[in-house]
């Protein structure tokens, strides 16, 4: 039997992780979020699909092809989680287990970062526990699948 498959989704400006506004985002790259997250996933006996995109409907398009291949979704959507409500649309579409994660604490910063439309099709939210937050959205979703899984 293979693992669960959880799509690892990453938006806009998260391919310059380790050299954009460091002391918001910190040092690690996104390879080393890369890493990271397939470290954890094995341990936690996951398959994980990792992509970053600065598109918006790229981003929809693989958030649409999770349904029926994957398993869970953990997002990063960045920038679009506070524009964009067909992404939000396409999440509540997926029927999947869904962990937002944010690197900086959005609730801190600048009043329009507070409210995110990704937040609305979540399951949970983890923000501003830096790229440790996506190996906690692993464990949360692993544990969010094992419990769907069972009858």
């Amino acid at each position: 039997m293979n693992p669960p498959l959880i799509a690892v989704l990453n938006g806009p400006n998260l391919n310059l992780l380790g050299t954009r506004q460091p002391e918001i985002y910190g040092a690690a790259t996104l390879d080393d979020v890369e890493q990271l997250c397939a470290e954890t996933a094995e341990q936690l006996g996951l398959a994980i699909d990792f992509r970053q995109t600065n598109g918006e409907g790229e981003l929809i398009t693989w958030v649409q092809e999770c349904r029926g291949r994957a398993d869970g979704i953990i997002i990063n959507p960045a920038g679009y989680s506070h524009t964009s409500i067909a992404l939000m649309d396409a999440l509540k579409a997926t029927d999947l287990p869904i962990v937002e994660v944010h690197i900086s604490n959005i609730h801190r910063r600048e009043e329009f970062r507070h409210l995110s439309y990704v937040s609305k099709a979540a399951t949970g939210v983890i923000a501003g526990l830096g790229i440790q937050g996506y190996a906690l959205a692993l464990q949360a979703i692993a544990e969010l699948v094992i419990e769907e899984g069972e009858p």
